[in-house]
């Protein structure tokens, strides 16, 4: 009896396609610290020139405002403590300092101990419920 591959080739396709997918989300290794440091900096200059972008808006927004007042008789003049553009300057990053592994406290215990790890006490009597 002759086997239809119709039905086969769509799911060898689908398995191939899952084993792609699965080795495509492995985890990472974690990035090496002058990544880091790397990724840091264009992260702090996007948002900068974010900032940068809505200040120019801002601007243009209070042009555009002067001239309909100027322009149009019927316009309420500015209200008074209207908000000001605020300049962001120029693009300064200072890098946070690495904190050496000690004192990030990566060889610290957890706590100071109180007691020894083990008693004389069997765990199946330590365990049972007292009456």
């Amino acid at each position: 009896m002759a086997m239809n591959t119709h039905f086969l080739r769509p799911a060898l396709l689908a398995l191939g396609t899952a084993c792609t997918c699965a080795a495509a989300l492995a985890k990472l290794p974690p990035p090496a610290p002058e990544a880091a440091a790397k990724a840091a900096e264009a992260a702090a200059r996007t948002a900068w020139a974010g900032k940068v972008d809505n200040y120019k808006l801002c601007l243009s927004q209070d042009k555009v405002a002067a001239h309909y007042r100027k322009t149009t008789p019927a316009a309420k003049p500015a209200a008074p403590g209207a908000a000001v553009c605020a300049d962001p300057g120029p693009f300064a990053y200072t890098p946070p300092e690495a904190k050496p592994l000690e004192a990030a406290g990566a060889h610290s215990p957890p706590g100071t101990a109180s007691s020894p790890p083990n008693t004389q006490v069997p765990a199946a009597a330590a365990s049972a419920p007292k009456s």
